[in-house]
């Protein structure tokens, strides 16, 4: 059998309160590795070396991952396709996907594909570790239901379900979390800092300028939407989101 687990039986969240990591490389040497530093790092990690037994680690919630580390190209099913089920079924633990595909149209398509994150091989165990924690640093801010407006949009943090009239789109784990910060202010301009402090973090290893990727993908959505809402560029200062008015 092409997969493996580190644990012979997998391990139910509420046996540990450690951060627990799903793992899904099918480079073994490699996954050892990435393994061996998030463990010294105080993660619990549960690894699969295939897509189709992945896939049904990736979609049983009773395991109870809190985040998952995804390489793209795995043994028959690709990581991305897994990705893609998890968010069809409305599984939104943060993903970061981990592949030596780094043309933008890959990057793209992963983020919009519901990765989190996206990390090109090869790449120091430093940064993979400052993504874990950028992404798994806050990890129960936005379980409160909290329902946004702005205009005509509609934003359930809970679900992540960003809505115009009669359309929806869910959004990513640090989407909602940019979306929300803007929508709890609209018309106020944030800073590309603020905006890394208020989503990332003060100890973040991310820097302001992929802010704009973020805000990027927040316009694609906007515009999928139809929605008369936008993020305005504020010149040599920031963002800001300006309500659609009728």
């Amino acid at each position: 059998m092409a997969a493996f687990f580190m644990f012979s039986h997998p391990q139910r969240k509420e046996y540990n309160d450690m951060i627990k990591i799903l793992l899904i490389e099918d480079d073994r040497e490699l996954c050892r590795s990435i393994r061996r530093e998030l463990e010294k790092n105080g993660y619990m990690v549960e690894c699969c070396s295939d897509g189709e037994t992945a896939m049904f680690y990736a979609l049983n919630t009773d395991y109870g991952y809190d985040i998952a580390i995804v390489d793209r190209m795995l043994p028959v099913v690709d990581g991305l396709t897994i990705i893609r089920a998890m968010r069809r079924k409305n599984i939104q633990i943060p993903v970061i996907i981990i592949t030596g595909m780094s043309a933008l149209d890959d990057r793209v398509d992963g983020l919009d594909g519901g990765a989190d994150d996206y990390l090109v091989k090869p790449f120091h165990i430093r940064e993979l570790l400052a993504r874990v924690r950028a992404l798994t640093r806050r990890p129960h801010q936005m379980q409160d239901a909290e329902l946004l407006t702005c205009g005509d949009l509609r934003f359930d943090t809970s679900t992540r379900t960003l809505q115009c009239s009669q359309r929806k789109v869910a959004l990513t784990a640090k989407e909602a979390e940019l979306l929300g910060t803007l929508m709890r202010q609209p018309e106020a301009v944030f800073s590309r800092e603020q905006l890394v402090l208020k989503v990332w973090g003060s100890d973040s290893d991310i820097e302001p300028g992929n802010v704009d990727n973020y805000i990027s993908f927040l316009r694609r959505r906007l515009r999928e939407l139809g929605s008369a809402c936008q993020i305005k560029t504020i010149y040599g200062t920031g963002y800001r989101l300006e309500e659609s008015h009728a």
